[in-house]
């Protein structure tokens, strides 16, 4: 079964599912700023809208659109502004 997750009070849900290489999820992000950790690597794609991700430890922010993605280590957080609702991928690595 799928698992379906909701944060910031419903301006981001996500369903967890199992894929070949191994856990992912896709999700909304409403327009707005958000700040996330995560214990694994990930690898976030944009499926469509726009991300503006400033990485742990990084002063600048980068502006990932349609068709692109940006990695994410693991044991870290990440902060977002999201201009637009946006859809998004997330491939977790062990």
């Amino acid at each position: 079964m799928f698992k379906v997750n909701e944060y910031f009070d419903g301006k981001v849900t996500s369903m967890a599912f199992e894929e070949a290489t191994g856990s992912a999820t896709v999700g909304l992000m409403a327009k707005g700023e958000y700040e996330f950790g995560t214990d694994k690597k990930e690898i976030m794609h944009v499926v469509s809208g726009e991300l503006v991700i400033q990485l742990k430890g990084e002063e600048n922010w980068t502006s990932y659109k349609t068709g692109e993605h940006f990695n994410v280590d693991g044991s870290s957080s990440f902060k977002l502004q999201v201009p637009v609702d946006t859809a998004y991928r997330c491939q977790y690595i062990d």
